[in-house]
């Protein structure tokens, strides 16, 4: 690793840790006490986003629950492919994982239809933005992403005979507001720096806001609070004797992907709380498949996984990465895991070594460190990373999950069931739940 990746490393190390985190809210505060001014909270939502619809469904008892200024931005996807990947790929996928959250979670999601009349998108938007400076906007904009996203082509028609604003206008003014604040995305919030995603990062504003002292009295906020227990994994304590014939757990994975390192002890935990047999597919991150990551993209993804690593005690923040020799390295090393039957132990060890000690993989003296922890033999493992047997294998990974309907990691499918993301990993164990549901006796 060259002085200046190190420098880098130690910065975003630095940047993301804990201390610079807590240092920052506290400048914040301060800032914001000295100008007099509330807690301000800011939605970007785009009505064809179903995500955002998930979202929208709680904004209302977000701001009965605590004393704050609730702004809400109609917004736009961003049309630049590197902030957002296989657009029809993306738009399908959206949709099928709105709709597994939606019935979770008791949202009613295209419900009164197929799909969401986009036949009226233009005229709905239009309508939003005739009342966009009204303190109407916000419940109307509640209203009409909940027809639409609930099918209801009537619903949809009936708000849309008066006469409408400048929807194109409004849609440009806030995609600007959001691009100036530093992101890119819609159904995000944000509040002192910060940005939150969805519903799925919707509970780390609620503690940020009980921190504070900002909840309003007799307010419990049972359904914000309902969000995390409807996430929870609640695993077996033994394999289901139904789960016996289910198909193998496929994990896509990427040695550069910090979302898939935080997933993969859990992946793990789950197959064999199943008794399932895993099969861990890795690929080329996307930036050796040709695509490129935004500065803002990554610093949210940096962001957020330290985030999500202090949520899940897992270690993170000490980065060297891999990108280039040390991912073909590790992707090489990880084949040869495989057949001494070590390739859980070089997973973990290679994803902690990058991701929390700092260890080049792409040297010598970094993989040695890591295959020493795995029992690997040194000599072989040399022989290992000469042999390029492994590109067509991960040529083929690829493949198989463009055919499963994802292009990103950490994917994974079991059987017909896809889903994306170390966020759906309690999706995959209700899914694997219903399939063992069979009168044995899942939960003992």
């Amino acid at each position: 690793m060259s002085i200046r990746s190190k420098l880098r490393s130690k910065l975003i190390g630095a940047l993301v840790s804990e201390r610079t985190q807590n240092a920052k809210r506290s400048i914040a505060e301060t800032r914001r006490k000295l100008g007099g001014s509330g807690h301000v909270i800011s939605a970007f939502l785009e009505l064809d986003d179903p995500w955002s619809y998930l979202l929208v469904h709680y904004l209302p008892d977000l701001a009965a629950a605590f004393d704050i200024e609730l702004r809400y931005y109609l917004t736009q996807s961003c049309n630049d492919e590197a902030f957002r990947p296989e657009t029809e790929l993306l738009a399908l996928y959206a949709d099928e994982d709105c709709a597994r959250v939606a019935a979770e979670l008791g949202i009613p999601f295209l419900d009164k239809g197929a799909a969401p009349p986009v036949e009226h998108r233009r005229a709905l938007i239009d309508s939003l933005a005739a009342v966009s400076d009204s303190p109407e906007f916000d419940s109307e904009f509640l209203e009409a992403i909940t027809a639409y996203w609930r099918g209801d082509t009537a619903g949809v028609e009936r708000r849309i005979g008066a006469p409408g604003g400048d929807g194109r206008a409004l849609l440009a003014a806030n995609q600007q507001r959001l691009v100036d604040l530093g992101h890119y995305n819609s159904a995000m919030l944000h509040y002192a720096g910060e940005w939150y995603w969805g519903v799925d990062r919707l509970p780390y504003l609620v503690d940020r806001l009980d921190e504070l002292g900002t909840r309003r009295p007799d307010r419990q906020g049972a359904k914000l609070a309902s969000i995390r227990q409807a996430m929870q994994v609640s695993l077996p304590v033994r394999p289901p004797g139904a789960a016996a014939d289910l198909p193998a757990l496929e994990l896509f994975y990427s040695f550069r992907s910090p979302y898939s390192y935080l997933a993969l002890s859990r992946v793990f935990g789950i197959a064999d709380a199943f008794g399932l047999r895993l099969e861990v597919r890795p690929v080329l991150p996307m930036v050796m498949r040709g695509m490129q990551v935004p500065r803002a993209k990554l610093s949210y993804i940096v962001f957020d996984t330290a985030r999500e690593a202090r949520r899940l005690g897992v270690p993170y923040g000490k980065f060297a990465d891999p990108v280039g020799a040390g991912v073909e390295r590790c992707l090489a090393v990880y084949y040869y895991a495989q057949q001494e039957r070590r390739e859980r132990d070089f997973l973990l060890h290679a994803g902690e070594a990058i991701w929390a000690r700092g260890i080049d993989v792409a040297t010598d003296e970094g993989m040695r460190k890591v295959t020493a922890r795995c029992g690997l033999f040194w000599p072989e493992v040399l022989a290992a990373m000469e042999d390029e047997g492994w590109r067509e294998k991960v040529e083929d990974n690829r493949a198989a999950m463009f055919d499963a309907g994802c292009w990103g990691v950490p994917t994974l499918r079991h059987g017909d069931f896809t889903t994306w993301g170390q966020d759906r990993l309690w999706l995959l164990e209700r899914h694997l739940e219903e399939l063992c549901d069979s009168g044995e006796g899942i939960l003992v």
